[in-house]
């Protein structure tokens, strides 16, 4: 039981030194940014929906649904 406690111990320590040795350079602030930057272009991209929606798309909408529906037969 002892010696299945220091191979654990010594998994550990080879896996915390590649970590510390790791030049990968994917840290917080990179990922961050890129959190960021996907907030940012999804709200640029519903509030252009949305303008497009509400000022265009809808008022021509129910102007075309009060037009079929008010038929004189």
């Amino acid at each position: 039981m002892k010696q299945w406690f220091k191979k654990q111990a010594v998994k550990a320590m080879v896996k915390w030194t590649q970590s510390m040795n790791n030049q990968r350079g994917e840290g917080f602030v990179d990922t961050a940014v890129k959190i960021l930057m996907a907030v940012v272009i999804g709200a640029l991209v519903l509030a252009g929906l949305y303008l497009l929606f509400g000022e265009t798309i809808l008022p021509t909408l129910t102007q075309r649904i009060r037009e079929m529906f008010n038929y004189r037969g």
